[in-house]
């Protein structure tokens, strides 16, 4: 059973966090119906690969610490893992990488996730409290469009479903979220679900300064999307 979003932001706000760990903050998404890949903390080896073997095979493991930003630059990051053999083993490399690389860091444990299947289209949704506006939600196209074109539109909360479509179609790269040469049509209707759902966390949650999910694999027509890295800020208390 999944933690209600206000128990996982209080807990955050206790411990004088002002950022949600990546299993708080998938479980917090999840919970307004945000597709995500299945995922774990493990406190060790042996749960590692329990969580995995439950989860099914490739898994990525990432390191879990309010200490680290950049897991790759710490070698908090190891990805295609297939067998419980590796994930133990995989476990155990990250924490020493982690331990060699920042001693001081607090630890909370490692996340086990499912790698995602191949050939999404990567997009991203994000949200931000405007001390005037009020929650205002983004829509863009992940990658380099969103780095270097800045692609993205927005809208002020509260707004409905067809605005939500009016988003997607706002962007210079819509031609590829409707299908492009080779690439086939993407589920539009899953990208709404995760902006309306990303509308609604902000409405009920007023503790969240910001939200990041980045990227979202969006597949074909019918087949879905699924939020893979979930970033949330919370207000300074």
């Amino acid at each position: 059973m999944l933690p209600h979003p206000h128990e996982i932001i209080e807990k955050a706000l206790q411990e004088n966090r002002a950022k949600l760990l990546e299993h708080e903050a998938l479980a917090l998404v999840e919970a307004y119906g945000v597709p995500v890949p299945g995922y774990g903390l493990a406190r060790n080896a042996e749960e590692a690969a329990e969580i995995a073997e439950k989860i099914g095979y490739p898994v990525v493991l990432k390191i879990v610490s309010p200490d680290i930003v950049h897991k790759s630059d710490v070698g908090g990051v190891i990805v295609g893992l297939s067998s419980p053999e590796e994930v133990r083993k995989g476990f155990e490399e990250i924490i020493n990488n982690v331990k060699k690389h920042v001693p001081g860091a607090r630890i909370e444990g490692v996340l086990v996730q499912k790698m995602a299947p191949k050939g999404a289209v990567e997009v991203v949704v994000g949200a931000i409290r405007d001390p005037v506006f009020g929650p205002a939600v983004m829509f863009g196209l992940g990658g380099i469009f969103i780095e270097v074109f800045k692609d993205v539109s927005f809208r002020v909360v509260p707004f409905s479903e067809q605005d939500a479509e009016e988003m997607i179609r706002e962007v210079k790269a819509y031609k590829i979220i409707r299908g492009y040469r080779n690439i086939a049509p993407r589920d539009i209707d899953a990208l709404i679900r995760i902006i309306m759902s990303v509308q609604s966390i902000m409405r009920e949650n007023k503790e969240i300064n910001e939200m990041d999910l980045n990227p979202i694999l969006s597949y074909e027509k019918g087949k879905g999307a699924l939020a893979v890295d979930v970033r949330i800020i919370l207000k300074k208390q």
